[in-house]
């Protein structure tokens, strides 16, 4: 039985830069991963924090599987992935990624 796994990654960006980076996840950085074929990417959540003057980014997708990260990140899956236009506008970022196994999820209207 496959388990759902949520990939959290934090990245920081300036004030300035951080509706640059927003529409750039939005309209380049995940659209491009689907056209890749990467499978199993359900949902990307985008939060953001601001602190001493930065913006912090907290990133949580959710995938159907560990084979379905690993297609889109590769076999060394921890390693965060940052397009390379990314890195121009954040001002730092984690190196990696967490891994949780999605136990369960309740909704409550």
């Amino acid at each position: 039985m496959n388990h759902k796994i949520i990939r959290t990654w934090k990245g920081w960006t300036t004030i300035d830069n951080a509706p640059i980076y927003e529409a750039m996840l939005i309209n380049e950085v995940f659209p491009e991963v689907k056209r890749k074929g990467v499978e199993g990417l359900e949902k990307v959540s985008i939060s953001t924090m601001e602190r001493n003057d930065e913006m912090e980014f907290f990133l949580v997708l959710q995938f159907d599987s560990l084979n379905s990260v690993k297609m889109f990140a590769g076999e060394n899956y921890e390693q965060a992935y940052i397009p390379e236009n990314a890195k121009l506008v954040l001002s730092r970022y984690d190196e990696t990624a967490q891994h949780f196994t999605l136990k369960e999820e309740l909704i409550l209207k």
